[in-house]
């Protein structure tokens, strides 16, 4: 039995406020493919930019090199094109332009009919006491988690 492959990127949840989630395909070669199918990616320091000719790509994704790859190998970081309809593409280019708007990957996984898709956000940066608040939030829920357990196993 295949085992899923799905990749995180869990720090950017921690880091932006997302605002609207897209899944995109990715051109890639045929040893990237098959490095990824073996998880041996990371995506926790890559972003999307757009180019001159308005095509979204991925930068700084990991994508560790195939060990059967041979001469044929590709690059660990190379810059990826992610696959959009156009009004996708030109809607999140209309918003990136705004300030403080930036794309980032959240999750890199294989569909159904074994292709990679990466789920990307249009998202907006938190500020440092936005995240103190959110790690205040969750420990508040934790701990009122904790409460109720304790409550109803008496």
């Amino acid at each position: 039995m295949k085992t899923a492959v799905s990749i995180k990127n869990k720090r950017a949840r921690f880091d932006y406020e997302l605002i609207e989630t897209y899944t995109a395909g990715i051109v890639l070669a045929g040893t990237e493919i098959k490095s990824i199918r073996a998880s041996k990616a990371r995506i926790t320091d890559s972003f999307c930019e757009f180019n001159d000719n308005g095509e979204l790509f991925i930068i700084n994704m990991h994508i560790d090199p195939y060990a059967n790859g041979g001469y044929v190998n590709h690059l660990p970081k190379a810059s990826r094109k992610l696959l959009l309809q156009k009004r996708e593409l030109r809607k999140l280019e209309k918003e990136v332009s705004q300030k403080g708007m930036a794309i980032v990957p959240l999750s890199l996984f294989i569909n159904q009919s074994g292709r990679a898709k990466i789920e990307i956000a249009l998202a907006k940066g938190k500020k440092n006491y936005d995240k103190r608040e959110t790690l205040k939030d969750r420990e508040n829920q934790r701990d009122l988690d904790r409460v109720k357990k304790q409550h109803n196993t008496r």
